[in-house]
């Protein structure tokens, strides 16, 4: 049976699919509004997957709880789940989100990965305003669009292994069959205007490092040139069935399900669950001591066919027990 995180990284990934297929349509009238509907909604699920994966699969972690005064003689207060107009459970927002990851769990993430994101959900909420012949919106679309498919990618692999092998992300270049060369703006409403002068505002940010494309970008401009082949030159690629060549087996997605945690996810975890607690050679010394107990931790090793390559030490949740025996839990 799958986890609840695999299961919504899942319905991420198939969001993002669809995402995908509708902006490469050839002839799609609602190509830009419909791609960044689906592509927010498909980075919300991968964020959430991240939170059920980091709390070991409590579905309670996505919930809204508000507080409420209990009907008895203390009055006291006790935290109830928002409920929607169905009577389900409301889950958290894609901001709120991000915040748990971020300083609930102290997991990092590149800057330019959220300045992505609200510029997608900029576009997103104001998608019912578009026209869909105007060329210099719909060329952002597409930039913030594949600075976002990138994004998502190296996230994906970094959370939760190398799930996405078997398919193509990409966005199909517009340059191929609509001439960006005649932008003039002139079908801009005010709406557009706004909208594209607040990612033109974002933009400028990040102009200063513009020439270099690292792994988390806000935008990705696509410059495309059509030139004759020359030569038959490029880097050869053998695919073999000989049963003697070495054999690959990925089985990272089962390590990263088993030991969610980094040790910058479990100091933050200690920090926010003990009132006494100090990232001090104490507690170095302890965990270093519980590194060798595979119910806790695991060795993963850079290259695994070298002992000696370096290893980052992933921990599963229920190490907390462990330190429980020696911290004092907090009041919170």
């Amino acid at each position: 049976m799958k986890s609840r995180n695999r299961m919504m990284l899942e319905k991420s990934i198939s969001a993002m699919l669809a995402a995908m297929e509708i902006y490469n349509k050839p002839d799609f009238k609602y190509r830009e509004e419909a791609f960044s509907v689906l592509c927010v909604n498909s980075w919300e699920l991968l964020l959430k997957a991240k939170v059920l994966l980091l709390s070991a699969n409590n579905i309670s972690s996505l919930y809204i709880w508000e507080k409420k005064v209990r009907k008895n003689k203390e009055k006291t207060k006790r935290s109830f789940k928002k409920l929607n107009r169905s009577g389900n459970p409301m889950s958290v927002s894609i901001h709120e989100t991000y915040r748990i990851i971020v300083e609930e769990y102290g997991v990092k993430i590149d800057k330019a990965v959220k300045d992505n994101l609200e510029m997608l959900i900029e576009i997103r909420d104001n998608s019912v305003h578009f026209i869909n012949n105007d060329l210099s919106l719909a060329l952002k679309v597409q930039e913030i669009g594949t600075a976002a498919l990138q994004n998502y990618l190296h996230l994906v692999k970094e959370w939760f292994g190398d799930v996405l092998s078997k398919y193509n992300f990409y966005l199909m270049l517009l340059s191929f069959f609509r001439d960006f060369d005649s932008i003039s703006g002139e079908t801009l409403n005010s709406s557009e205007k706004k909208l594209l002068n607040y990612i033109k505002a974002a933009e400028k940010v990040y102009e200063k490092d513009s020439e270099s494309l690292g792994e988390y970008n806000l935008a990705i401009k696509v410059d495309v040139k059509f030139f004759k082949a020359k030569s038959s030159s490029g880097l050869p690629v053998l695919v073999t069935n000989d049963p003697s060549a070495p054999t690959i087996r990925l089985s990272e997605e089962h390590i990263f399900e088993k030991y969610p945690w980094d040790f910058r996810v479990l100091t933050t975890r200690l920090k926010k669950r003990y009132s006494n607690f100090k990232c001090n050679k104490s507690y170095h010394d302890l965990r270093k001591s519980m590194e060798g107990d595979e119910s806790l931790c695991h060795q993963r090793y850079y290259n695994p066919s070298k002992s000696d390559s370096g290893k980052k030490v992933l921990y599963s949740p229920n190490i907390l027990k462990e330190f429980d025996k020696h911290y004092e839990k907090s009041g919170r």
